[in-house]
């Protein structure tokens, strides 16, 4: 049965601190604090991800290569359409001239 206990972040960053600075194991501070079989370990892992800077630059950069590729894809986009505006109107220029 889940239980769908809000834990405040006062709460969470003392636990983490039991596991991440004492050494203590994620099971044993879920068993002395009463909290739900792995909830305690996405906190952790989550702190972790936070501390970690080539994790944090990682996420920014493959947030601006995502940016980046869907621009790219929009200016080819653009570009084939300007080729073809440019065929139509160079082939012959009086057959838009309304002549």
């Amino acid at each position: 049965m889940r239980s769908n206990r809000k834990y405040d972040s006062e709460f969470k960053q003392e636990a983490i601190k039991l596991v991440v600075d004492e050494g203590r194991t994620i099971r044993e501070v879920e068993s002395s604090l009463g909290i739900t079989h792995g909830v305690l370990k996405g906190w952790v892992q989550k702190h972790r991800d936070q501390q970690d800077p080539v994790k944090v630059h990682h996420a920014s950069v493959e947030a601006e290569l995502k940016h980046l590729r869907k621009e790219n894809e929009r200016l080819l986009r653009e570009r084939e359409i300007l080729k073809k505006a440019v065929a139509i109107f160079s082939t012959d220029p009086n057959r838009y001239s309304g002549s």
